[in-house]
């Protein structure tokens, strides 16, 4: 891997490079990863390179002056339309005697053909590489058109599609607490595990975005990116390398492997209100909460449900993965025939970054009856400092030439296929109230008696 050394960011004006990438770049700046390294940004707004770093200046603003006015001092700016040969040319210009130029589309989707084009006429396709933001299409058909587009002018391992989920240092936790401890493979299987829930859940609605989020739905929005990919990090094999390519190989086994979702075990939910919304069409169907079953036909997992579930205006703001184990075979220690709670692993990622084992043990008292006992870490506590932020880490990572965060075509795929039939054939949406966990038809979708413990959830959340 060729460590790039120049940085072109398109949409620079935009508001994801004020939010996202100028705090990553300020702290590439400050850890001197990207030193005397140009950052060359290209838009339509009529703007200076003054103007530009002033921008920068405004969304750093309690950075530290001598490193913002290190990262300003390296800052270049091309003024053009996307579709127009000379914006290309100059930006050529700028990239003279760079070898490994890093290009990140911080643009609509619908300009990737505009400025991969332009790029490639320009001679800058054969070198570097190129980051693009989600969304990879809206369904199967439009992410192999997608696909096409970027493959007319670029190799796949020059692709870098990016979804800054990945970049979360929780979310990279489920990988290698999985690999790092020998104690969980041998239960690690439809031989001990019952079901595995997953939780992305956010307290507030659409904010006032009711007409973007009318185009996307959660579906689109976390399903078939965000919780696709932590099933496919707490389903997989172990990678047979520590190569970036044997990652991705795993994730996508299992993609490959899950059953396309019955649209009869998806439940579609939309909060009281939501038609409210500037932007919303008054008879909008799209959901705000969506719940499902996932099937992975593997030796590992055949028979074991991956329950997932998504929504806004909820009781918390919670993400979480819930592996449940099997009920032992007798019942011994409980009370009146209760049964015990089932043994748990909880990865929690928000609010708090914790990891929490429930487990069986004697109450106090004469009887031998068994109690839930929570054994927990807080991940932030016991190893100190929560890890760079998900953009510095990701587009650290693109610098570098590493592919294991980022998406591969052949997976992007893949998830659209899984949830194709959900937005083919929709359930109708089911109204809830804002604050609750969504419609109560959603419990049916978790096997067993303690559904998606949504007391708990609220209980550990506070």
């Amino acid at each position: 891997m060729t460590h790039a050394d120049a940085l072109v960011l398109f949409g620079i004006t935009g508001d994801l490079a004020k939010k996202k990438l100028f705090p990553a770049l300020y702290e590439l700046t400050r850890k001197g990863r990207i030193d005397d390294m140009p950052i060359i940004g290209v838009a339509r707004s009529d703007w200076s390179v003054d103007q530009l770093r002033d921008r920068a200046r405004e969304s750093l603003p309690e950075g530290v002056p001598d490193v913002v006015e290190r990262l300003c001092s390296q800052l270049r700016y091309v003024r053009g339309d996307y579709t127009g040969a000379e914006t290309f040319a100059k930006l050529s210009a700028e990239l003279e005697g760079y070898d490994t130029p890093v290009s990140y589309l911080a643009i609509p989707p619908s300009l990737f053909d505009d400025v991969v084009s332009g790029m490639a006429a320009a001679g800058m396709n054969d070198r570097g590489r190129v980051v693009v933001e989600k969304p990879f299409g809206r369904d199967l058909a439009s992410a192999r058109e997608l696909n096409n587009i970027l493959h007319r002018h670029l190799r796949e391992e020059q692709i870098f599609r990016i979804d800054h989920f990945l970049g979360k240092e929780p979310v990279q936790n489920l990988m290698v607490f999985r690999f790092a401890n020998t104690l969980l493979e041998p239960v690690w299987n439809r031989h001990y595990i019952d079901n595995v829930r997953i939780t992305l859940a956010e307290s507030f609605g659409v904010d006032g975005r009711g007409g973007f989020y009318e185009g996307v739905g959660a579906v689109r929005d976390v399903v078939q990116n965000h919780l696709l990919q932590m099933v496919a990090l707490l389903a997989m094999e172990p990678p047979s390398s520590a190569d970036p390519a044997a990652l991705r190989d795993e994730k996508v086994k299992v993609f490959k492997a899950m059953k396309a979702v019955d649209p009869a075990k998806v439940v579609r939910g939309q909060f009281t209100g939501y038609l409210d919304e500037e932007g919303v069409e008054p008879d909008s169907d799209t959901e705000t909460y969506a719940a499902m079953s996932l099937e992975i036909e593997s030796w590992r997992w055949a028979g074991v449900p991956f329950c997932i579930r998504t929504g806004k205006a909820m009781a918390e703001t919670v993400t979480e993965a819930v592996v449940q184990f099997k009920t032992p075979p007798r019942l011994l220690f409980s009370e009146h025939d209760e049964t015990p709670r089932p043994n748990e692993l909880r990865f929690r990622m928000k609010p708090d970054d914790t990891i929490t084992m429930t487990l069986q043990a004697k109450q106090p008292g004469t009887d031998m009856i068994s109690r839930a006992v929570d054994l927990a870490v807080d991940y932030e506590r016991a190893l100190g400092g929560d890890g760079p932020e998900a953009y510095e880490r990701l587009l650290n990572d693109a610098l570098l030439g590493d592919p294991r965060l980022f998406a591969r075509q052949d997976g992007v795929e893949e998830a659209w296929r899984v949830i194709e039939p959900v937005l083919a054939n929709p359930q109708p949406v089911i109204p809830y109230a804002p604050g609750s966990w969504g419609p109560d038809a959603a419990d049916a979708i978790v096997p067993g008696e303690h559904c998606w413990d949504a007391a708990q959830l609220s209980r550990r959340s506070n």
